[in-house]
């Protein structure tokens, strides 16, 4: 198999919709739909086998938290933005990448230098300092090379699901507390959570046929957090709860609008809905995906760059984007989070808030 280094391909409305109808969209789409069925009715604290390329890949995410904690955030207490030091955290990750990847069983040493472009990409933008459900999608695309290279087993679809993403989720969870990582673009996550997308979509297929846990569940902050050791749901929802002071209809009326579907069948089968339609179908986010020998995208090709396009500005950083030449448009700068909770909290209180303290709606598609 010939390996490439991914990179950017769509930037019209043109080239969305060749990559709506293409294979590479089906595969994604298909694995999605594959490991969300694998964790239909399981917890977070369930036993489930890892095979040896499993546990391997726990074993290099727990290197990549070590950069993490290796890497503290710079003075940067006059900003609300991202820390810079995100930047050097970046950078040691893909600097150890190869090395890293060579960990990995059976995996073929000329792939490296493409799954470690959908690797780096993962962990957010280095530029922006930001991070959205298109760096949430390259980590779920670094996985899916994995199992296409044979490194992870179909049988480790469970394990993919409730080790293996959700151990990448609480690193992420470490980033954007660290340093304060902005959402990528306007809004958040299209009303969810202010970074990600995918844990609400397996966290509702866990919740599938529960014989007592209703989805209005979510406002009982005893239920949340009851149950957040077992569910991606209700651990995203404490999370919220735990850097955010209003109610969940102020901050995040998606999830609160979804809290009155009857069934968790409903929630999953309109999450999946939700996301075809506001992440792979969205050109903000998709201008921004990295095509490769695994995913590739043989459509038409992006019109020059010259005069008023709208996309032909500066390049700002970013796997393939000086390939094709366009930079962010993912709107303007937002502060974090959780430089909102702490200046929140030091004006309440006094109280500076740490990162060890933290571990435009559309309507909703769930008829």
């Amino acid at each position: 198999m010939s390996f490439q280094v991914p990179r950017k391909a769509i930037l019209t409305k043109e080239q969305l919709e060749f990559f709506q109808t293409s294979k590479t969209h089906q595969e994604l789409v298909s694995y999605i739909e594959v490991l969300n069925d694998a964790v239909v009715g399981v917890r977070l604290t369930d036993e489930c086998s890892l095979s040896t390329g499993a546990a391997a890949v726990l074993v290099l995410l727990d290197s990549v938290e070590r950069v993490a904690r290796d890497t503290p955030p710079v003075e940067n207490s006059a900003s609300r933005f991202g820390n810079s030091a995100f930047r050097t955290f970046y950078d040691r990750v893909s600097e150890v990448s190869p090395e890293l990847h060579t960990s990995l069983p059976d995996l073929p040493s000329d792939a490296i230098e493409e799954l470690s472009v959908y690797f780096s990409e993962a962990w957010g933008n280095r530029t922006r300092i930001d991070f959205g459900s298109g760096m949430e999608l390259n980590f779920l695309c670094w996985l899916l090379c994995l199992e296409r290279l044979l490194v992870l087993q179909e049988t480790d679809h469970k394990a993919i699901v409730i080790r293996l993403f959700w151990r990448y989720i609480n690193i992420m969870r470490i980033l954007q507390s660290t340093y304060w990582l902005e959402p990528a673009g306007s809004h958040g996550v299209w009303g969810l959570d202010d970074y990600h997308f995918l844990p609400f979509l397996f966290g509702s297929a866990q919740l599938r046929g529960h014989k007592y846990i209703r989805p209005k569940a979510i406002h009982d902050p005893e239920i949340v957090e009851e149950y957040s050791k077992d569910y991606m749901y209700f651990a995203c929802i404490a999370f919220i709860n735990s850097i955010k002071t209003a109610s969940l209809q102020w901050h995040s009326p998606m999830l609160n609008d979804i809290s009155a579907v009857k069934t968790w069948d409903k929630v999953n089968s309109g999450m999946l809905k939700m996301y075809l339609a506001e992440v792979l179908n969205k050109l903000p986010v998709m201008q921004h995906f990295l095509f490769g020998s695994f995913l590739p995208y043989d459509g038409p090709l992006p019109p020059p760059l010259h005069g008023d396009h709208v996309h032909a500005h500066d390049d700002l950083g970013g796997a393939g984007q000086k390939d094709v030449g366009w930079g962010d448009c993912c709107g303007i700068p937002v502060p974090s989070v959780f430089a909102a909770a702490r200046a929140e909290a030091e004006k309440k209180h006094g109280f500076k808030l740490g990162e060890a303290e933290v571990p435009g709606v559309r309507p909703v598609p769930f008829d």
